[in-house]
């Protein structure tokens, strides 16, 4: 009932916003402590700190009336995680251990990226390796060239973007699925991304909104030599990555989709693009799944049939486009990996 002083240190991202919950608790109950001594969130940069300090917490102080004369500030941002894991490459590389439940060393440096377990399969099946297991949060097989599901969504391209950052691969071709956005696109075309997006806001987090979200060229030019070689035709534009799920019926939202020319949408590929920024070539190849603008387009059994006539091609034909980059094949070997 009178407490003088509220001390945390060295706290989680998580505890810290217990902290601020615990202190709006005791506004609420009028019972304040005579000072707070803030700490700052362990795992966050010190720039992240400021940014706390200066623009989260005040609001938050303004909000629920405490006196800003009762702060004391405490400065522990160089405070680190944990004995062992002080820098980023050793975190994420012990993450993408983790995730996958493959050592480091088993990974190549051609990563094939997907959504889809049936996908993982049919790599298996097409590469004569045995069928992995679903004991892993992202399944992961490697034969020469590497697969790994990437989960949904743009956080978790951003995820899997930071874990191979640790492998240094080189090349990463992202076989997805989207919606057709354009009258011109069908079930089963498939999409050459030439550009995405950035409507998703993960991305944000790593860029400015003016950067450009591009895939590798030389990559890109690696799937069209292969789609080719197999007999398939593809579109090539824009695709815009949006984070929002079940917009079907929002017309509002699919009318700025068609003010944007895209040719489709998805929820990962302008996420995974400008991780070119950071030295790993990215591209991508989409499957129409769907036609989300129109009511008898919206996506119920049409994917199962997509998967079933179309899958195994798909992989088939990201598998060549890694083949070609690798060696001396003529279509990529005057090209460099690097901006």
């Amino acid at each position: 009932e009178n407490l003088n002083l509220l001390l945390f240190d060295r706290v989680s991202p998580f505890g810290f916003c217990i902290y601020l919950y615990f202190i709006c608790f005791l506004t609420i109950l009028n019972n304040l402590p005579d000072f707070f001594i803030i700490p700052n969130p362990l795992s966050l940069n010190f720039n992240c700190v400021i940014l706390f300090n200066a623009v989260v917490i005040p609001q938050i102080l303004c909000k629920f009336a405490i006196p800003i004369h009762r702060i004391v500030w405490m400065n522990t941002h160089n405070a680190t995680l944990k004995e062992g894991y002080e820098d980023k490459e050793e975190i994420v590389g012990n993450w993408l251990k983790r995730y996958t439940k493959m050592p480091l060393e088993n990974f190549g440096k051609h990563i094939l990226l997907t959504n889809f377990n049936n996908y993982v399969d049919i790599f298996c099946d097409q590469m004569g390796v045995a069928p992995v297991g679903f004991d892993a949060n992202m399944r992961a097989v490697t034969r020469r060239h590497h697969m790994i599901i990437l989960g949904i969504g743009s956080p978790n391209a951003a995820l899997i973007m930071e874990f191979v950052e640790h492998i240094k691969p080189n090349a990463c071709l992202f076989l997805g699925k989207c919606g057709g956005i354009s009258d011109k696109t069908h079930l089963g075309d498939y999409i050459l991304p030439l550009a995405g997006i950035r409507g998703e806001g993960t991305s944000n987090d790593y860029f400015p909104p003016e950067v450009p979200a591009l895939p590798a060229f030389m990559l890109q030019r690696a799937v069209s030599t292969a789609m080719r070689d197999n007999g398939q035709d593809y579109w090539t534009g824009t695709v815009y990555t949006t984070n929002r799920r079940v917009w079907e019926n929002d017309e509002r939202f699919k009318n700025y989709l068609r003010t944007t020319r895209s040719m489709a949408v998805d929820m990962e590929t302008a996420t995974l693009f400008p991780a070119i920024y950071n030295h790993i070539p990215t591209g991508a190849l989409l499957l129409v799944s769907d036609n989300p603008m129109v009511p008898e387009g919206i996506k119920t059994e049409s994917d199962n049939r997509v998967t079933q006539n179309f899958a195994s091609m798909h992989v088939r034909i990201g598998v060549e486009a890694m083949k070609l980059t690798i060696g001396d094949r003529k279509t990529v070997r005057h090209l460099k990996y690097d901006w």
